[in-house]
């Protein structure tokens, strides 16, 4: 999974950058690499739910003290990091080039499945007796 952060407000994407990002998800879903991907809501439509304390408190944005927030997500299935970084890169050099003024990064983080914990077999048989349960 790869995760976009960047401050609280960069305003409007740039027509210029929204077209070339169009033709890169174009191409993404077309080798088969890209999942599923999308933008998020600003903070100011977000709700956090947290645990502390032994107490769930529910907290309405906009959140005041984030820095940095997660402004959009892809997900990939790729064979390796070094794949993984490629796609970044390129990603990220759209930005550079269509929206000189944007800070950001973007993270790349693994997603694990039950394949990559030990007891796998019966997580995944729990999931298959869940899964048909519901339908």
């Amino acid at each position: 999974m790869m995760m976009v952060k960047h401050g609280e407000n960069p305003g409007a994407p740039p027509p210029a950058l929204m077209a070339a990002m169009d033709k890169l998800v174009e191409s993404n879903v077309k080798d088969g690499s890209m999942i599923n991907t999308g933008g998020l809501a600003p903070t100011a439509q977000s709700t956090r739910v947290r645990v502390s304390k032994g107490k769930v408190t529910v907290t309405d944005g906009p959140f005041t003290e984030a820095k940095e927030i997660i402004g959009g997500y892809a997900i990939f299935d790729l064979k390796s990091k070094e794949e993984a970084l490629e796609k970044a890169k390129v990603f990220m050099e759209l930005h550079r080039e269509h929206w000189p003024e944007f800070e950001g990064e973007t993270e790349i983080r693994q997603i694990f499945g039950p394949e990559d914990f030990a007891t796998h077999d019966d997580f995944a048989k729990h999931i298959e007796v869940l899964r048909t349960k519901a339908s």
